[in-house]
């Protein structure tokens, strides 16, 4: 997440992307491992919040974070996707107040483009009652198995839809491709 991509981190490429649109705020949900320090000393360069919690169970430290915030619903996005689709995390949100939903994710982006929507309630929910370890770790497998939440799973725009494409980073060689497009693409 602190990786360089065209003179700024990965985290940085997430925060401006997420912020674009000027309306949410962002906050960095991350372990209190001392190895994150140093995320979180970049979040606080970036001006935005910080939450600690356990580095086992990320279910548990996203319902924290969004416990503490006090909203009805959250945005996740994580910081290895560099290329997050600009109104995604607009959009997703509009979806899911309007439909009532617990959950909402956009399908037909490119792999590292989309974010997910939800509801704290649910998340809350989740967290109190998954005990399986993929669940703990992945944050939303229950609440899209839950019978009391609602997931819809919403439609990308037409022109946003590229299955095909792989715009995320898990390893190095994923790196230097999102360097290379960044490269490409300019300011």
């Amino acid at each position: 997440s602190l990786a360089p991509i065209a003179g700024r981190t990965l985290l940085a490429r997430v925060v401006g992307r997420l912020t674009w649109q000027g309306e949410l705020p962002v906050v960095l949900a991350t372990t209190t491992l001392l190895e994150d320090d140093l995320l979180c000393d970049e979040a606080d360069r970036l001006g935005i919040a910080v939450l600690r919690g356990s580095a086992d169970d990320v279910l548990g430290r996203f319902a924290f974070a969004a416990s503490l915030l006090g909203v009805p619903a959250i945005i996740r996005a994580t910081a290895d996707n560099p290329a997050v689709d600009l109104a995604a995390a607009v959009r997703t949100l509009d979806i899911l107040q309007r439909s009532g939903a617990d959950y909402v994710v956009d399908y037909g982006l490119p792999a590292g483009a989309t974010v997910e929507a939800m509801s704290v309630p649910a998340l809350v929910r989740a967290a109190a009652m998954a005990t399986d370890a993929h669940d703990r770790e992945h944050v939303t497998p229950f609440i899209r198995r839950d019978s009391r939440s609602r997931a819809v799973d919403a439609l990308a725009p037409t022109e946003l839809r590229r299955p095909d494409l792989r715009f995320t980073v898990d390893t190095a060689e994923d790196l230097d491709y999102m360097r290379r497009v960044y490269m490409e693409a300019g300011p």
